[in-house]
């Protein structure tokens, strides 16, 4: 197989690359490779994680998308890359039973984009990685899902049974975005199940949820603004904030920090930080401390043609020199430079002379359904504007349209999210199977 541009990571950046290029190019032109089969928003994993998002109905099929949006699709993990050769290779994909539906292949390629995201890191505490779930794909989101519906059937069982202390604990260690907008989530969601069936559960009592944070306050890169008032929103539903706390150890049940303290753990979500995947180290590319591979300043990987990386996988620097953060707006932005390039080189023309800038439009974070509190950056270098409320759930959800605009165009998102919202009004706040 050989595809002029090939991009492997069907991501945020990613997947809005391939769509907007393979518009202008065909399917004869660009190529994404993926290990899953379909896409889901990860800023919408903690959404389906406490099960107030379907994947079976948000997740867009990449066959689809690049049938609809010109590219072609390559099912499987990269594992190996030859970049004198400019092929790469992609893993047998098998059923989970040992049945091998597609074998090892190689696709050459002309120019190569890796947009492979981020995972956990878990910083070397002992049991993290055996012990918690990370929200790194839909399939650790949904498998916390199970976990939490079989947690409240059995202390639902025990409520029946007479037991008044019966409940359980979730443990999210993490203050950032994800872990604060998970603690929401989950508060909101427990009482809808309450509702479809766990009766005797009273949530803010018997769903006991601890966040952690090493840092002295949640949302640390944010305005302490934001933080306050996201402190202030989690109190008032009754999940219990832990700053300036280092984990120690994580044991099947339970949570210690460094000072002693015990904290119990039925289910115990991971979102202390991320880091590249590990397996770009064996590539054979230069990368940073973090696991990110290093690029220049056009998002060029250091010291080999051809090859271009975006995301949270590139260590990217902006004009003075500090990291470009991990978030789903400096991927789009890094997709939106990587076509124009890509579509000059295409035309026989130089690259764009002027490197990549990121542009901070602020951070907003979700407190459940309802609210979300956040700072917008003004046009003037260091101004923010503080967002509280409904209209700053609007914005959030506005996010997401945009997304799916990128890369399903503004008639088929319109009437995606039409129908999204009128299917709420038929189906179960949350998912019960």
């Amino acid at each position: 197989m050989q595809s002029d541009i090939v991009i492997v990571g069907g991501g945020a950046g990613g997947l809005e690359l391939a769509c907007k290029l393979g518009r202008k190019l065909g399917p004869n032109k660009v190529t994404l490779v993926d290990s899953r089969l379909y896409h889901v928003w990860k800023p919408s994993l903690h959404e389906v994680a406490a099960g107030t998002l379907d994947i079976h109905q948000e997740g867009l099929s990449y066959q689809m998308l690049a049938h609809d949006r010109g590219f072609s699709f390559v099912y499987g993990a990269m594992t190996a890359l030859d970049t004198a050769g400019k092929r790469l290779t992609i893993a047998a994909v098998d059923a989970g039973d040992g049945e091998e539906i597609l074998p090892e292949r190689t696709l050459g390629y002309r120019s190569l984009v890796i947009a492979v995201g981020s995972t956990s890191n878990y910083f070397g505490v002992p049991g993290a990685r055996e012990h918690t779930i990370s929200l790194n794909a839909t399939e650790d989101a949904e498998r916390f899902r199970l976990r939490l519906l079989r947690l409240l059937a059995q202390a639902e069982q025990q409520k029946e049974d007479g037991g008044p202390d019966a409940g359980l604990d979730i443990v999210i260690i993490g203050g950032g975005a994800t872990g604060v907008e998970l603690a929401a989530e989950l508060r909101e969601a427990s009482g809808a199940y309450a509702a479809y069936g766990f009766r005797r559960l009273q949530v803010q009592r018997d769903v006991r949820i601890t966040l952690i944070e090493g840092a002295p306050r949640i949302l640390a890169p944010l305005p302490e603004r934001v933080s306050t008032a996201a402190t202030r929103l989690l109190d008032q539903r009754a999940i219990r904030v832990v700053t300036d706390c280092r984990v120690s150890t994580i044991d099947r049940h339970k949570v210690s920090d460094s000072k002693g303290n015990v904290y119990p753990a039925d289910l115990c979500v991971w979102a202390a930080g991320i880091r590249a995947p590990e397996f770009l180290g064996s590539l054979g590319l230069p990368v940073a401390k973090g696991g990110q591979i290093e690029v220049d300043a056009h998002l060029r990987v250091k010291g080999v043609a051809d090859v271009w990386a975006l995301g949270d996988c590139a260590a990217c620097t902006d004009g003075n020199g500090k990291p470009v953060p991990p978030r789903a707006q400096a991927a789009h932005q890094q997709a939106d430079y990587l076509v124009r390039t890509f579509m000059n080189l295409t035309g026989g023309h130089p690259p764009p002379l002027a490197p990549y800038v990121y542009r901070d439009y602020g951070s907003l974070v979700s407190i459940g359904r309802e609210t979300t509190v956040g700072n917008l950056m003004g046009s003037l270098r260091g101004a923010s504007l503080f967002v509280e409320g409904f209209m700053a759930r609007m914005m959030y959800m506005s996010l997401h349209l945009l997304h799916h605009k990128a890369v399903l165009g503004s008639l088929r998102t319109g009437l995606m999210a039409l129908g999204r919202f009128l299917i709420r009004r038929t189906t179960p706040i949350v998912k019960l199977h």
